[in-house]
């Protein structure tokens, strides 16, 4: 990643760190002065969004070091490890807000009688929606630019605090607009946006557990590096192939045979015209291993 990319990663983050920040402050005083569970949810919701923040700008600015002596592979496993907390702290935050909106929805089945929801709490959750909205759509871009995993995972992050507080907005609007008999609809808006989050957290988490455990890249992306490397000329029967990721960049691992009656200058041409290939198509950050092998092998004495 070049260093303008590099600070269009970091800049998209701190914008994300501001806004959510500003924005649990106010959803947190609209729920208390407003009277509305869901939007005092929704705040608590936003204090892990900033302080995921912290953690996603911490991990860019180790992940983008360049490779040392003792990681010769760079650091983009701290991206996969920052992104994967990420979706930890979805998944505990779908937790919570499941388990609050449960224990309400009970509380009315027992006579607890719920406060009916104001207008501030409304207004919030409506500013709440448009703004996470713009950051998603912001972020989303940036991230694909940069083809940085952390920032594309914060987007969703920020996509799912549009289901939270849309999900919230319908709450609080069926609870202040159809009547007191309705207010039980703000705890079941929180239930239903925490399925939301789970949704989005386990695509986050599986994703990058798959990568921290080694798994190789999905099998049209292998066809794929297999039939760049049959079209360059020399190489014979490509195989014994091997694939990771690690962070936005991969690793490739390749056996291939050339000609036997090539001398050593030769087979090495071959073997850099392959490299040049996969790093045109993959990028020029990416690892490539390429084990050369004769295509007719000695007969043994």
């Amino acid at each position: 990643m070049d260093r303008e990319l590099k600070l269009r990663a970091r800049k998209v983050i701190w914008i994300g760190f501001v806004a959510n920040l500003v924005l649990t402050v106010l959803k947190i005083m609209a729920g208390v002065f407003g009277r509305s569970s869901a939007m005092i949810a929704d705040g608590v919701h936003s204090v892990s969004d900033f302080a995921t923040d912290l953690v996603v700008v911490g991990s860019l600015s180790v992940s983008q070091r360049p490779r040392d002596h003792n990681h010769k592979y760079g650091h983009g496993k701290v991206e996969t490890l920052a992104t994967a907390f990420v979706g930890g702290v979805l998944i505990l935050v779908g937790a919570g807000l499941f388990y609050s909106g449960i224990m309400k929805i009970y509380g009315v089945t027992q006579g607890v009688i719920l406060p009916q929801p104001g207008l501030g709490a409304l207004y919030a959750a409506i500013g709440s929606v448009i703004i996470k909205e713009i950051l998603f759509r912001y972020t989303i871009q940036v991230g694909r630019q940069t083809q940085s995993q952390v920032v594309i995972a914060n987007a969703w992050h920020h996509r799912s605090d549009v289901y939270s507080s849309f999900g919230t907005l319908l709450g609080i609007s069926g609870a202040i607009f159809l009547g007191s008999d309705w207010v039980i609809l703000d705890p079941l808006a929180a239930v239903i946006v925490s399925f939301f989050i789970f949704r989005i957290a386990w695509k986050i988490t599986r994703e990058t557990l798959l990568e921290l455990i080694e798994t190789s890249l999905p099998r049209d992306h292998e066809d794929e590096i297999l039939q760049i490397a049959a079209e360059v000329e020399g190489v014979h029967d490509p195989h014994e192939l091997k694939t990771r990721k690690i962070g936005n960049q991969i690793a490739i691992d390749i056996h291939i045979k050339v000609q036997n009656d090539l001398n050593v200058e030769q087979a090495h041409e071959i073997t850099v015209d392959l490299e040049r290939m996969l790093r045109k198509a993959y990028g020029r950050e990416t690892f490539i291993s390429i084990h050369t092998e004769p295509l007719i092998p000695p007969v043994k004495q």
